[in-house]
Protein backbone atom coordinates (compact mmCIF):
# COMPACT_ATOMS: atom_id res chain seq x y z
CA UNK A 1 0.00 0.00 0.00
CA UNK A 2 1.25 4.02 -0.15
CA UNK A 3 2.33 5.04 1.97
CA UNK A 4 -0.07 6.42 5.12
CA UNK A 5 -1.15 9.53 5.12
CA UNK A 6 -1.07 11.21 8.68
CA UNK A 7 -2.09 14.62 7.48
CA UNK A 8 -4.92 16.19 10.02
CA UNK A 9 -6.95 19.46 10.51
CA UNK A 10 -7.37 21.02 14.07
CA UNK A 11 -10.05 23.42 12.85
CA UNK A 12 -8.51 25.56 10.12
CA UNK A 13 -5.12 24.57 11.11
CA UNK A 14 -2.91 21.88 8.87
CA UNK A 15 -0.70 19.28 10.48
CA UNK A 16 1.17 16.81 8.15
CA UNK A 17 1.01 14.03 11.60
CA UNK A 18 -0.87 14.34 14.96
CA UNK A 19 1.95 14.54 17.50
CA UNK A 20 2.95 17.54 19.03
CA UNK A 21 4.17 18.39 21.82
CA UNK A 22 1.87 19.21 25.54
CA UNK A 23 2.70 23.14 26.41
CA UNK A 24 5.53 22.32 29.51
CA UNK A 25 7.13 19.40 28.17
CA UNK A 26 9.01 20.94 25.13
CA UNK A 27 11.99 22.90 25.07
CA UNK A 28 15.06 24.62 22.27
CA UNK A 29 17.53 22.20 23.97
CA UNK A 30 15.69 19.02 22.87
CA UNK A 31 16.68 19.80 19.28
CA UNK A 32 19.62 17.95 20.23
CA UNK A 33 17.83 14.80 20.26
CA UNK A 34 15.52 14.86 16.79
CA UNK A 35 14.60 17.30 13.94
CA UNK A 36 11.52 19.57 15.14
CA UNK A 37 10.07 19.41 11.53
CA UNK A 38 9.03 15.90 12.31
CA UNK A 39 6.27 17.25 14.38
CA UNK A 40 3.16 17.83 13.52
CA UNK A 41 2.76 21.06 15.29
CA UNK A 42 5.34 23.14 18.15
CA UNK A 43 3.99 24.16 21.33
CA UNK A 44 6.39 25.47 23.31
CA UNK A 45 5.90 26.26 27.81
CA UNK A 46 2.84 28.57 28.60
CA UNK A 47 3.24 32.50 28.27
CA UNK A 48 2.07 35.21 30.53
CA UNK A 49 1.73 38.43 30.56
CA UNK A 50 4.77 39.43 33.30
CA UNK A 51 7.90 37.14 34.51
CA UNK A 52 7.01 34.81 36.75
CA UNK A 53 9.01 32.59 39.13
CA UNK A 54 6.80 29.77 38.98
CA UNK A 55 5.93 27.82 43.03
CA UNK A 56 8.18 26.99 45.47
CA UNK A 57 10.18 23.99 45.22
CA UNK A 58 10.29 20.71 45.20
CA UNK A 59 8.01 20.89 41.97
CA UNK A 60 8.03 17.32 40.97
CA UNK A 61 7.92 14.08 42.49
CA UNK A 62 7.52 10.64 41.04
CA UNK A 63 4.76 8.71 41.67
CA UNK A 64 3.59 5.13 40.38
CA UNK A 65 3.16 5.52 36.63
CA UNK A 66 3.21 9.05 36.57
CA UNK A 67 4.70 12.72 37.99
CA UNK A 68 3.35 14.78 39.77
CA UNK A 69 4.33 18.45 38.86
CA UNK A 70 3.87 22.07 40.30
CA UNK A 71 6.10 24.18 37.91
CA UNK A 72 3.83 27.40 38.45
CA UNK A 73 3.46 28.82 34.60
CA UNK A 74 7.44 29.54 35.44
CA UNK A 75 7.62 32.32 32.11
CA UNK A 76 10.08 35.14 31.07
CA UNK A 77 7.04 37.06 29.87
CA UNK A 78 5.36 38.28 27.17
CA UNK A 79 8.35 40.99 25.34
CA UNK A 80 10.95 37.82 26.30
CA UNK A 81 8.48 35.14 24.37
CA UNK A 82 8.09 37.77 21.12
CA UNK A 83 11.90 38.89 20.96
CA UNK A 84 13.51 35.32 21.30
CA UNK A 85 11.10 32.22 21.72
CA UNK A 86 8.97 32.93 18.72
CA UNK A 87 12.01 33.47 16.16
CA UNK A 88 13.65 30.50 17.29
CA UNK A 89 10.40 28.25 16.74
CA UNK A 90 9.84 29.72 13.64
CA UNK A 91 12.78 28.70 11.75
CA UNK A 92 11.18 25.53 11.90
CA UNK A 93 8.54 24.03 8.94
CA UNK A 94 5.46 22.92 11.81
CA UNK A 95 2.75 25.66 12.68
CA UNK A 96 3.84 27.09 16.28
CA UNK A 97 0.87 27.03 18.53
CA UNK A 98 1.31 29.51 21.52
CA UNK A 99 0.32 28.48 24.78
CA UNK A 100 -1.36 31.42 26.62
CA UNK A 101 -1.67 31.80 30.84
CA UNK A 102 -3.33 35.01 32.55
CA UNK A 103 -5.18 35.25 35.60
CA UNK A 104 -8.31 36.82 34.22
CA UNK A 105 -10.54 37.40 31.45
CA UNK A 106 -9.22 41.16 30.30
CA UNK A 107 -5.43 39.94 31.04
CA UNK A 108 -6.02 36.51 28.81
CA UNK A 109 -7.56 38.56 25.67
CA UNK A 110 -4.80 41.35 25.96
CA UNK A 111 -2.15 38.60 25.84
CA UNK A 112 -3.73 36.57 22.89
CA UNK A 113 -3.93 40.36 20.82
CA UNK A 114 -0.07 41.21 21.60
CA UNK A 115 1.30 37.26 20.44
CA UNK A 116 -1.43 36.93 17.72
CA UNK A 117 0.14 40.20 16.08
CA UNK A 118 3.30 37.69 14.52
CA UNK A 119 2.54 35.82 11.54
CA UNK A 120 4.71 32.90 12.99
CA UNK A 121 2.44 32.07 15.62
CA UNK A 122 -0.25 30.36 13.73
CA UNK A 123 -2.90 29.42 16.80
CA UNK A 124 -3.79 29.85 20.13
CA UNK A 125 -3.85 27.28 23.02
CA UNK A 126 -5.88 28.89 26.00
CA UNK A 127 -5.08 27.29 29.20
CA UNK A 128 -8.12 27.92 31.03
CA UNK A 129 -6.80 25.47 33.93
CA UNK A 130 -5.43 28.30 35.22
CA UNK A 131 -6.76 29.57 38.41
CA UNK A 132 -9.02 32.99 37.50
CA UNK A 133 -7.63 35.11 40.55
CA UNK A 134 -10.97 37.42 40.41
CA UNK A 135 -12.96 34.16 41.56
CA UNK A 136 -11.52 32.80 44.59
CA UNK A 137 -9.04 31.12 42.95
CA UNK A 138 -11.57 28.94 40.45
CA UNK A 139 -10.06 27.74 37.84
CA UNK A 140 -11.71 29.34 34.11
CA UNK A 141 -12.12 25.68 33.04
CA UNK A 142 -14.09 24.77 36.19
CA UNK A 143 -16.89 26.76 35.43
CA UNK A 144 -19.17 26.68 31.83
CA UNK A 145 -19.93 30.57 32.10
CA UNK A 146 -16.46 31.62 32.67
CA UNK A 147 -15.58 29.51 30.06
CA UNK A 148 -17.70 30.64 27.50
CA UNK A 149 -17.10 34.21 28.75
CA UNK A 150 -13.22 33.75 28.53
CA UNK A 151 -13.29 32.13 24.76
CA UNK A 152 -16.11 34.97 23.63
CA UNK A 153 -13.53 37.88 24.46
CA UNK A 154 -10.31 36.21 22.54
CA UNK A 155 -12.29 35.21 19.87
CA UNK A 156 -13.39 38.77 19.92
CA UNK A 157 -9.57 40.40 19.54
CA UNK A 158 -8.21 37.86 16.97
CA UNK A 159 -9.26 35.32 13.65
CA UNK A 160 -6.60 32.95 14.62
CA UNK A 161 -7.37 29.65 15.60
CA UNK A 162 -8.11 28.64 19.13
CA UNK A 163 -7.54 25.78 21.13
CA UNK A 164 -9.60 25.26 24.28
CA UNK A 165 -7.49 23.15 27.39
CA UNK A 166 -9.68 21.87 29.69
CA UNK A 167 -9.42 20.61 32.78
CA UNK A 168 -10.34 17.30 33.88
CA UNK A 169 -11.36 18.22 37.54
CA UNK A 170 -14.58 19.25 36.71
CA UNK A 171 -17.89 16.92 37.17
CA UNK A 172 -19.10 17.53 33.29
CA UNK A 173 -16.14 18.00 30.77
CA UNK A 174 -18.70 17.79 28.38
CA UNK A 175 -20.68 21.08 29.79
CA UNK A 176 -17.81 22.94 29.34
CA UNK A 177 -16.79 21.72 25.86
CA UNK A 178 -19.87 23.15 24.56
CA UNK A 179 -19.45 26.25 26.10
CA UNK A 180 -16.02 26.73 24.66
CA UNK A 181 -16.98 26.13 21.64
CA UNK A 182 -20.32 27.96 21.36
CA UNK A 183 -18.22 30.43 22.23
CA UNK A 184 -15.81 30.38 18.91
CA UNK A 185 -13.07 27.74 20.17
CA UNK A 186 -12.11 26.09 17.16
CA UNK A 187 -10.78 22.49 19.09
CA UNK A 188 -10.32 21.21 21.82
CA UNK A 189 -7.44 20.17 24.20
CA UNK A 190 -8.70 16.95 26.71
CA UNK A 191 -7.06 17.66 28.68
CA UNK A 192 -4.60 19.30 31.50
CA UNK A 193 -2.86 17.34 34.13
CA UNK A 194 -5.59 16.00 37.11
CA UNK A 195 -4.94 17.76 40.50
CA UNK A 196 -2.78 14.91 43.16
CA UNK A 197 -1.12 15.20 45.96
CA UNK A 198 1.76 12.94 47.50
CA UNK A 199 2.82 12.76 51.13
CA UNK A 200 6.35 11.34 52.10
CA UNK A 201 5.66 9.06 55.24
CA UNK A 202 8.87 9.07 56.90
CA UNK A 203 8.64 13.09 56.74
CA UNK A 204 4.97 13.18 57.14
CA UNK A 205 5.27 16.10 54.95
CA UNK A 206 3.97 16.59 51.02
CA UNK A 207 6.29 15.89 48.71
CA UNK A 208 5.14 19.08 46.42
CA UNK A 209 6.07 22.57 48.16
CA UNK A 210 3.01 23.43 46.57
CA UNK A 211 1.40 20.70 48.36
CA UNK A 212 -1.02 19.51 45.43
CA UNK A 213 0.21 19.68 41.93
CA UNK A 214 -1.02 18.36 38.15
CA UNK A 215 -0.60 14.30 37.92
CA UNK A 216 0.66 13.06 34.45
CA UNK A 217 2.03 10.17 32.97
CA UNK A 218 0.55 6.53 31.67
CA UNK A 219 -1.02 6.20 35.23
CA UNK A 220 -3.69 9.15 33.90
CA UNK A 221 -3.93 7.43 30.02
CA UNK A 222 -7.30 5.33 30.80
CA UNK A 223 -9.39 8.86 32.44
CA UNK A 224 -8.20 10.66 29.35
CA UNK A 225 -9.64 8.31 26.86
CA UNK A 226 -12.71 8.13 28.71
CA UNK A 227 -12.93 12.34 28.82
CA UNK A 228 -12.08 12.16 24.96
CA UNK A 229 -14.74 9.60 24.02
CA UNK A 230 -17.06 11.71 26.22
CA UNK A 231 -16.21 15.11 24.58
CA UNK A 232 -16.47 13.38 21.20
CA UNK A 233 -19.71 12.76 21.65
CA UNK A 234 -21.26 16.33 21.69
CA UNK A 235 -18.17 18.29 20.21
CA UNK A 236 -18.10 19.06 16.43
CA UNK A 237 -15.03 20.46 16.66
CA UNK A 238 -11.62 18.77 16.74
CA UNK A 239 -10.01 17.07 20.04
CA UNK A 240 -6.47 17.14 20.91
CA UNK A 241 -6.11 14.09 23.07
CA UNK A 242 -3.31 14.52 26.02
CA UNK A 243 -2.03 12.88 28.74
CA UNK A 244 -0.29 10.06 29.48
CA UNK A 245 0.93 8.94 25.69
CA UNK A 246 4.17 6.98 25.72
CA UNK A 247 3.94 4.95 22.13
CA UNK A 248 2.06 4.59 19.09
CA UNK A 249 -0.83 2.61 20.88
CA UNK A 250 -1.45 4.80 23.25
CA UNK A 251 -1.57 7.75 20.63
CA UNK A 252 -4.20 5.37 18.71
CA UNK A 253 -6.37 4.45 20.93
CA UNK A 254 -7.07 8.40 21.63
CA UNK A 255 -8.07 8.62 17.79
CA UNK A 256 -10.02 5.96 18.27
CA UNK A 257 -12.08 7.31 21.12
CA UNK A 258 -12.38 10.86 19.25
CA UNK A 259 -9.12 12.72 19.01
CA UNK A 260 -7.91 14.37 15.74
CA UNK A 261 -4.28 15.01 17.12
CA UNK A 262 -2.50 13.90 20.18
CA UNK A 263 -0.09 15.39 22.61
CA UNK A 264 2.90 14.07 24.31
CA UNK A 265 4.19 15.65 27.59
CA UNK A 266 5.44 13.41 30.02
CA UNK A 267 7.12 10.47 27.67
CA UNK A 268 9.37 13.53 26.41
CA UNK A 269 11.45 13.74 30.24
CA UNK A 270 12.15 9.85 30.09
CA UNK A 271 12.92 9.72 26.33
CA UNK A 272 13.40 12.70 24.59
CA UNK A 273 12.55 11.47 20.97
CA UNK A 274 9.48 9.44 22.38
CA UNK A 275 7.16 12.29 19.27
CA UNK A 276 9.15 10.99 16.64
CA UNK A 277 9.00 7.29 17.60
CA UNK A 278 5.16 7.45 18.05
CA UNK A 279 4.86 8.66 14.34
CA UNK A 280 6.91 6.08 13.15
CA UNK A 281 4.57 3.42 15.49
CA UNK A 282 1.88 5.09 13.95
CA UNK A 283 2.88 4.55 10.50
CA UNK A 284 3.15 1.12 11.36
CA UNK A 285 0.17 0.28 12.82
CA UNK A 286 -1.59 1.76 9.97
CA UNK A 287 0.36 -0.68 7.19
CA UNK A 288 -0.17 -3.41 9.21
CA UNK A 289 -4.12 -2.72 9.47
CA UNK A 290 -4.10 -1.76 5.71
CA UNK A 291 -5.03 1.91 6.87
CA UNK A 292 -4.68 4.60 4.05
CA UNK A 293 -5.83 7.82 6.15
CA UNK A 294 -5.45 8.63 9.98
CA UNK A 295 -9.19 10.06 9.28
CA UNK A 296 -10.29 6.60 9.02
CA UNK A 297 -9.64 6.00 12.70
CA UNK A 298 -10.88 9.02 14.31
CA UNK A 299 -13.56 7.59 16.26
CA UNK A 300 -13.83 4.52 15.50
CA UNK A 301 -13.88 2.76 18.35
CA UNK A 302 -16.02 -0.34 18.49
CA UNK A 303 -18.94 -0.54 20.87
CA UNK A 304 -21.78 -3.34 20.85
Amino acid sequence: MKTPKLEVDIGGLLLRNPIMPASGAFGPEMDRAFDFNQLGAIVPKSITMEERPGNKTPRVCETTAGMINSIGIQSKGVKHFMKCIIPYYAQFNPPLISSLSASSIDEFAELAEIIAESEAVRALELNISCPNLKGNGLAFGMDADLTYTLVKKVRSVTDKPIISKLTPNVTSIQEIAIAAEEAGSNSLNVANTLLAMAIDPETRRPKIGNVMGGLSGPAVKPVIVRLIYQVAQVAKIPIIGCGGVVNGEDAIEMILAGATAVQVGTASFIEPTAMVNIIAEIEKYMERHQIESIERLRGQVIID
